[in-house]
């Protein structure tokens, strides 16, 4: 088999280890926010955008700092994924340079 032929063949088995990887960055950039946001407002529920009685300063920085911690989180679990693929195989998951599609 060739390097292309096994590098399309492992981008297909890797769409669903990288589903759960996917799941699993979501979960933690959950709880990574939740710890976050009661250190700065020392509060336990974070505004959420429909919430009235918030004012928009605090809307907007919590979807800031939520929206920053989840792009961080999941692509550190993404990056690691994929380097346990690539040192796995020999092969890095992604059929091209573009990275995610």
């Amino acid at each position: 088999m060739s390097k292309k032929q096994k590098k399309r063949q492992l981008s297909l088995t890797y769409k669903p280890i990288g589903f759960v990887l996917s799941w699993a960055a979501g979960s933690l950039a959950g709880i990574a926010f939740q710890k976050t946001w009661m250190a700065i407002r020392h509060e336990e529920d974070a505004p959420d955008a429909l919430d009235k009685e918030r004012g928009w300063g605090e809307v907007l920085l919590a979807a800031a700092v939520q929206g920053a911690i989840f792009a961080v989180v999941r692509s550190a679990v993404d990056r690691s994924g994929a380097k346990v693929i690539e040192r796995s195989t020999g092969v890095w998951p992604s059929p091209d340079k573009s990275g995610r599609d």
